[in-house]
């Protein structure tokens, strides 16, 4: 169940009802690609960041450790630690970023695998079987990602098959569902929208996929390749067609300033590697801009990575000290600022939904879209 509590503009403040716990939104979903956070972070970790959602790939987990595997071992809450709501991709995206060792038909996607090159064959049925094996809160309909820019007819043709293989997504989701020794009979399945950059293959797709009254929906397709103003134009085009009453997650997104953009244009779910991904590379995230922990003037700098933030990290660590473990290759670096930048980004989103519930949020959007991009 999705309660919209009120709106600002197209800005929506909301709560995601699951079995696996309530889910305030707008929210940020933190990426556990094969079950675990990049950098060292445990789901117990997690708590103390902020976090609602973690995210896994069906994909990577399906070739490790195995589906059937993490079901033995009780399905993702139990493997992970984390008791809260789990997200699980559908693989679809892999069908992008695999572009050279896949081939695409009707019935699904095979694979070459990116480990040791077996064959693998992915459609809406196996994405489901697997996505119940793992036993996430919510499932993701088997899509197609297409790179943009792309071909209209291909577009054309592959959204089309992407709003066939939700069709499959769904029956086979309810098959699961019905059965009495599935992990979780109350899986939830949200489907995606696509067509590229193209306003008339996403208006058709959207109006299509909202007819299967879906847990929610996502867009898809964003933020690989196209321009943040075309991005932030498809999701305008997009929004008026989403049903209000359900939960729209836009995939991918992204940098602060593109989320205080989406949230304005009405998107309530978020996902990204980005704050990690950064933070193992020594981009920390503060609130006033970024900061890149390898620069030299931060030998002998005492402060705190950012002293608006009251996180673990920067209760207790300079940025002196984590500059040096940067440039000795110290693993603990990037431990240290993933850490800071997972909370930073959850304690983002905590302040957008403090400033909806204020009816504040044009105030705070103005006082920061300027500020969080920019690199010190």
């Amino acid at each position: 169940m999705f309660n919209l509590i009120k709106t600002e503009g197209a800005a929506r403040r909301g709560e995601l009802i699951t079995p696996h716990g309530t889910v305030q939104t707008p929210a940020f979903m933190n990426v556990a690609t094969d079950g675990a956070i990049k950098g060292g972070v445990s789901a117990l970790d997690l708590k103390k960041l902020k976090c609602q959602v973690q995210l896994c790939n069906t994909y990577h987990l399906h070739l490790r450790p195995g589906d059937e595997n993490v079901r033995r071992l009780g399905g993702l809450h139990k493997f992970t630690r984390w008791d809260g709501p789990i997200l699980t991709d559908s693989g679809g995206f892999q069908v992008f970023s695999l572009a050279k060792l896949r081939n695409i038909t009707e019935e699904g996607v095979t694979f070459a695998s990116h480990i040791d090159g077996h064959k693998i064959f992915m459609g809406p049925e196996e994405s489901m079987r697997i996505q119940s094996n793992l036993g996430s809160t919510i499932a993701m309909a088997f899509d197609e990602c297409v790179k943009n820019p792309a071909e209209y007819d291909y577009a054309r043709a592959s959204c089309e098959r992407t709003v066939r293989w939700l069709c499959r997504s769904k029956a086979e989701m309810d098959r699961l569902n019905s059965l009495p020794d599935t992990l979780n009979r109350h899986q939830m399945l949200f489907g995606i929208n696509q067509g590229s950059t193209f306003e008339d293959l996403r208006i058709a797709c959207m109006r299509e996929i909202r007819k299967l009254d879906l847990d929610g929906y996502a867009i898809g397709g964003l933020a690989v390749g196209e321009s943040a103003e075309c991005m932030y134009h498809i999701i305008e085009t997009v929004e008026p067609e989403m049903p209000k009453d359900k939960p729209r997650y836009l995939m991918g997104v992204g940098m602060p300033v593109n989320i205080l953009e989406c949230v304005k244009r009405g998107v309530d779910m978020f996902d990204c590697v980005l704050p990690t991904r950064n933070a193992r590379h020594g981009h920390a995230f503060t609130w006033s801009g970024c900061r890149n922990l390898f620069n030299a003037k931060y030998v002998l700098d005492e402060l705190p990575l950012d002293t608006e933030c009251d996180c673990p990290v920067c209760r207790n660590f300079s940025r002196a000290y984590i500059h040096h473990l940067f440039k000795s290759g110290e693993i603990l670096a990037m431990r240290l600022c993933v850490m800071h930048n997972i909370y930073f980004y959850n304690t983002l989103f905590e302040r957008i939904r403090d400033s909806l519930d204020k009816g504040c949020f044009s105030e705070f959007f103005n006082r920061y879209i300027d500020v969080i991009g920019k690199r010190i």
